[in-house]
């Protein structure tokens, strides 16, 4: 199964993109083309509404070509006791580093966090802060507003007064002349 999947792989490298594209577009020469690969049959299969289809069949491998395909692993050599140890503290090692650089990314994150909170609660102070004063000042504003407003109806008043005296008193003159 290997050696059919690496030779299909081979020969559809073999195919250039351009071919397949003008197979497709010019059917005349698909015709032309279709088996000519020597590993390989290529039949077209009934054009579908969604586009053209075709099957590509693999031909056994010959014999010839089985042997240039066989690799040979090398050889395994015998682990000894100390290479297990190296490799075993190695894994130690890079573990504690992953573990290292985990908690290292996490506590910037807490840092980040924590700065963040900081920014938040002197924003909030502020706007509170300067929320208060601007209250303040308003309710400053009108208390002086308030005052200025009764002085004038006092001054209104007083002026009135004044007047109902001075008119009062200009009724007591003309009944004393008159009387």
């Amino acid at each position: 199964m290997a050696k059919t999947a690496i030779a299909y792989k081979e020969k559809m490298k073999e195919i250039s993109v351009l071919s397949l594209i003008c197979s497709c577009l010019y059917p005349e020469t698909r015709k032309n083309i279709m088996g000519d690969f020597e590993d390989m049959d290529i039949k077209p299969i009934n054009k579908r509404a969604s586009g053209q289809a075709f099957e590509v069949i693999l031909k056994p491998s010959s014999p010839v070509s089985d042997v240039a395909h066989c690799v040979t692993t090398p050889p395994k050599r015998d682990l000894s006791l100390e290479d297990i140890q190296k490799k075993l503290e190695a894994a130690e090692d890079r573990r504690r580093s992953q573990e290292a650089q985990v908690l290292l990314a996490l506590a910037e994150k807490r840092e980040h966090e924590r700065e963040v909170l900081l920014k938040a609660m002197e924003e909030n102070s502020n706007f509170s802060r300067m929320a208060e004063e601007k209250l303040q000042m308003k309710m400053e504003q009108n208390e002086e507003n308030r005052m200025a407003y009764l002085a004038a109806m006092m001054e209104r008043l007083q002026e009135r007064e004044r007047h109902a005296q001075e008119v009062r008193r200009n009724k007591e003159l003309r009944e004393e002349v008159t009387a």
